[in-house]
């Protein structure tokens, strides 16, 4: 392919890819773009960005593809030229993934936000119960400890689920392009295990709820 016609190509490339991110972040609800304002979407080697809105990516790969330009005009070597085309390959592909990947970070983020609000109200309920029935907050928990038991241990799962999306996501910018398929379903396969996994949270402090609940509205 000549010099010229590999250009044209790319920048077609990403006005096609821009307008589809023009789309989602018009479509994305303010209050959406604020709960994903601090939630890291890319490899820091990829893209410098933060948050829900992904059109400054557009800008970052603009710029890699003049870089490419002015590479083959002082005619460099193959291998830098070949560098450079498969790191503009990995930032068509990280964009590309993280619009497909919106709705996952936003039910995760979610989860996560009414998580720590329920354990807050919880915290708030304790500090408000009386003291002058501690024997009753006693029998509560013998009745109701296997359940913290396996509150505590979906809680473990779902951390450690969680670091192992992000190992994978990170190694995902970094692995080969034919293995990047595989590596995408295992990410997927990872949320959905994450995702049962707090399902099973959050019917397990309804149970713990529902269990306490009397105790709680005696004490009133």
């Amino acid at each position: 392919m000549k010099q010229d016609e590999l250009i044209r190509r790319l920048r077609a490339q990403l006005r096609s890819l821009e307008q589809e991110v023009l789309r989602h972040d018009q479509s994305l609800p303010p209050q959406d773009s604020k709960l994903l304002q601090n939630v890291e979407r890319f490899n820091h080697e990829l893209f410098s960005q933060t948050g829900g809105r992904l059109q400054p990516c557009i800008g970052q790969i603009a710029k890699h593809i003049d870089n490419l330009e002015r590479q083959l005009k002082l005619n460099l070597s193959a291998e830098m030229i070949n560098l450079t085309c498969e790191r503009i390959q990995d930032k068509f592909v990280a964009l590309k993934r993280a619009l497909g990947t919106t709705s996952l970070n936003l039910k995760d983020m979610r989860q996560t936000r009414d998580s720590k609000r329920a354990n807050y109200a919880r915290k708030q309920t304790g500090r408000h119960q009386s003291s002058g029935f501690d024997w009753i907050a006693a029998s509560v928990m013998q009745n109701s400890h296997q359940l913290y038991e396996e509150l505590n241990k979906h809680l473990n799962w779902a951390k450690r689920i969680e670091q192992k999306i992000e190992e994978l996501n990170a190694g995902l910018d970094n692995c080969a392009n034919a293995d990047k398929i595989k590596h995408q379903q295992e990410i997927l396969a990872m949320h959905r295990r994450l995702g049962k996994c707090r399902q099973a949270i959050s019917y397990i402090e309804d149970r713990i709820q529902l269990l306490e609940r009397p105790f709680r509205d005696y004490n009133r």
